[in-house]
């Protein structure tokens, strides 16, 4: 069994990890995945590939929005909901990962189960916006076979729990590729703490990997086998997309200075964010419980001073996950076959 990189003797930053060093150490994040790993009926093409959704809460996400913003490091992508999200700064949906030509699929499943579980949707009340994240995963998987459908995104949702994620080759993550080798789905997690007082905050991060060559891995600073054999991928320059969750009382301005640091942690694993990669952050805050319906006319919402030294430390946090998240998902990563008979193989860390 794949270990996490802390169990490997590797140790990322200076903060301390939350008790799951995963995003669902944020109060109430929940994660559920759907793999597809089958031999489809033309000879060669293979399913593998699949569906993650990250739900911000356990209750009803349209009737409670969360504060949300979004960034894009670099926009070669087919993300879904974005716009809204950046116009409005909240999100109303599960935030849902799968590869590029599965978009439209699970964004009609997420639609699906959003209306069965909110009948005013579209009557009585306005449309929802749902939020899908993609990465191009056709070396491993027959991605013209669009084998993910509406009801793969449907069971991601049900399933989500706020257990330790699985991560690896698994969900969206099942058929991508990072730095070569076996990527997918990494998360990490920070805890910071307010010197002077009893406040800590966390900051969690899951990463959907595609991206990278061999040669470009920062390989010195990380712990790794010298026996490692080189790599005979040579992708395109893929993409990643990072969902970053906290509980700090933040404002969607404050958060989306906090997730462009999301970049920072990209980039120490080996990253430019090269011409084709479709990197893009997402990032959402529990502190603030939005109503979808409210006779208010004047809504009070808590924030975080910007010029408290806290805010550079849940910027240090988020740099750190996001860079502990993508070593994750290459070290938990097994060794994946897929369409015409392709092989990806896992990374070897080392202790």
């Amino acid at each position: 069994m794949r270990k996490k990189a802390r169990d490997l003797g590797i140790k990322i930053g200076k903060l301390p990890t939350g008790k799951k060093n995963c995003i669902t150490d944020v109060k109430g994040v929940k994660v559920g995945h759907v793999t597809l790993d089958y031999e489809l009926g033309k000879e060669g093409d293979y399913a593998c590939t699949g569906v993650t959704a990250i739900l911000p809460h356990d209750g009803n996400l349209f009737q409670n929005k969360v504060t949300a913003a979004s960034y894009v490091i670099n926009g070669f992508g087919k993300s879904a909901g974005l716009i809204q999200v950046n116009e409005l700064g909240v999100i109303e949906s599960p935030i849902m990962l799968t590869n590029t030509f599965s978009v439209p699929q699970v964004t009609q499943g997420t639609l699906e189960y959003m209306l069965e579980t909110n009948e005013d949707i579209g009557i009585k009340t306005g449309t929802i916006n749902i939020v899908v994240g993609e990465c191009n995963d056709s070396h491993l998987n027959s991605i013209r076979a669009c084998p993910v459908k509406p009801e793969h995104a449907k069971k991601a949702i049900e399933e989500a729990s706020n257990e330790v994620a699985k991560e690896g080759a698994v969900g969206a993550g099942k058929g991508m590729i990072c730095f070569g080798y076996k990527g997918g789905i990494g998360s990490s997690s920070r805890i910071v703490k307010v010197e002077n007082t009893d406040m800590s905050f966390t900051i969690g991060c899951m990463v959907l990997t595609n991206f990278g060559k061999s040669s470009e891995f920062l390989k010195e600073n990380y712990i790794i086998s010298n026996a490692q054999p080189k790599s005979t991928i040579s992708p395109t320059d893929g993409s990643i997309m990072i969902v970053l969750a906290t509980d700090a009382p933040l404002s969607s301005r404050q958060l989306t200075r906090v997730i462009k640091r999301c970049s920072v942690g990209l980039g120490r694993t080996g990253s430019y964010f090269a011409h084709g990669s479709g990197d893009v952050v997402i990032g959402f805050t529990t502190a603030h419980d939005i109503p979808h319906s409210t006779n208010k006319v004047i809504e009070s919402h808590t924030q975080l001073r910007e010029d408290h030294p806290v805010m550079n430390e849940l910027f240090a946090a988020t740099a750190e996950a996001t860079e502990e998240a993508i070593i994750n998902s290459l070290s938990q990563a097994e060794t994946t076959s897929g369409r015409d008979g392709n092989v990806v193989q896992a990374y070897e860390f080392i202790k």
